[in-house]
């Protein structure tokens, strides 16, 4: 399905649900998420629904056979363990689909925002040894300052010392 499909059938899921409050539907890569007060608690992807789980919610997902949100990766298949598809007769009911939105939009109140992981740049092998090498204790500190040579003033001759 494309954008605009997802987002249609999204804004018909929030004008069912909307005594929950104000249902944004937004763009969600290809498809359209569906966010209360700014916490996104479903979205649609592929003419599917899928809601936000936890402990709580997951065994009703689970007992209507409905698995979680997967993609094909780079090597293998990716599952997002915390989003599973809605079942069709829940879709079909307004009261039904009004409570497991309510339960997703507690799971995802709960969870909190999306944890960021930091990017770094790649150590090189260098800097890894240098932290694993132990450190020389500095010298610079426990000499003592050069004093610079002496030089005689210009255009005055050194006096030749004499030797008896």
């Amino acid at each position: 399905m494309s954008w605009q499909a997802d987002k249609a059938h999204g804004e018909e899921i929030a004008y069912q649900i909307a005594s929950l409050g104000h249902i944004a539907v937004t763009r969600f890569f290809s498809g359209a998420a569906l966010r209360l007060d700014g916490v996104m608690f479903g979205f649609l992807a592929r003419g599917s629904l899928f809601l936000r789980v936890d402990d709580v919610n997951r065994p009703a997902f689970v007992a209507a056979g409905m698995g979680p949100f997967s993609y094909s990766g780079r090597t293998r298949p990716i599952a997002l363990e915390g989003y599973y598809e809605t079942p069709a007769d829940v879709l079909e009911d307004a009261g039904a689909l009004f409570d497991w939105c309510r339960g997703a939009y507690r799971a995802a109140l709960l969870a909190g925002p999306p944890k960021r992981k930091a990017k770094t740049a790649p150590k090189t092998a260098s800097e890894t040894a240098s932290k694993t090498a132990p450190k020389a204790a500095s010298k610079t500190a426990s000499k003592p300052a050069l004093k610079p040579a002496s030089k005689p003033a210009a255009g005055r001759k050194s006096k030749p010392t004499s030797t008896d």
